[in-house]
């Protein structure tokens, strides 16, 4: 059973196509890239797969959950991070991710464990406490990604989230997101459109105006080239 899988997915913008026909699909524990520039079709494939927006051309499946017959079921197995931030700035830490598991009808012992589980596995624990307004951008992200954690999805969705980020700081998260997809065997699908955060062994999804380009692990998508100048070859556009 595939964490995510895709088949002839399409949505259009008035008389613009922004996605045609798309198809894939993500194994469970894999981390796939999903690389395209701005306007390639990242976000608007984001909220089909979030059904922020709906369409009758093509299927999406989450964790073996059709997205439109079951989509309480799919909704559940997934977490995600949106590209905009999403954190109340004047709570901390510990009670956005309260607030979040609230939402979610989760209280209690059995919701604090988990809290601390996700803040631990994104090294947040000891900021717990401080409040969100005081942190830099990548302990922001970071908490996101550990609110995204605390229902235990089996799929996470990570929408461009190193946007504004220093290079040491999209290290440090590009690391430890595939470090989470190996040890806790979570399907990810990772949007962004910078090359040094694909590494040889991801599954790469090359978009470009709305259509897939390349499908396939990274290392061989990119053969004796870069990835940026295998994606130039590809596109014919620059970035």
């Amino acid at each position: 059973m595939s964490g995510i899988c895709v088949q002839d997915l399409s949505f259009s913008y008035g008389a613009g196509a922004a996605l045609a026909s798309v198809s894939f699909a993500v194994e469970t524990g894999a981390f796939c890239a999903l690389l395209g520039p701005n306007g390639a079709g990242k976000s608007t494939l984001f909220a089909l797969l979030t059904r922020l927006f709906t369409t009758t051309g093509g299927s999406i499946e989450i964790a073996g959950h059709n997205l439109s017959r079951e989509p309480g079921h799919a909704l559940a197995a997934m977490g995600v991070v949106f590209q905009q931030p999403t954190l109340d700035l004047d709570l901390t830490v510990r009670q956005n991710l309260r607030y979040f598991m609230a939402l979610q009808g989760q209280s209690g012992r059995a919701s604090d464990r988990r809290i601390e589980a996700a803040l631990e596995c994104l090294s947040m624990a000891d900021r717990a406490n401080e409040k969100v307004r005081k942190l830099n951008g990548g302990h922001r992200r970071r908490t996101e990604i550990a609110r995204a954690l605390t229902h235990s999805p089996k799929v996470l969705l990570l929408d461009e989230p190193t946007v504004g980020l220093d290079h040491a700081s999209r290290a440090a998260i590009t690391r430890d997101v595939h470090e989470l997809a190996d040890s806790q065997n979570v399907t990810v699908l990772w949007a962004t459109h910078l090359t040094d955060e694909i590494d040889d062994n991801d599954q790469l999804l090359i978009l470009h105006r709305g259509q897939i380009l390349a499908d396939g692990r990274a290392g061989d998508v990119r053969g004796d080239q870069s990835l940026a100048d295998a994606f130039l070859v590809r596109t014919g556009e620059s970035w």
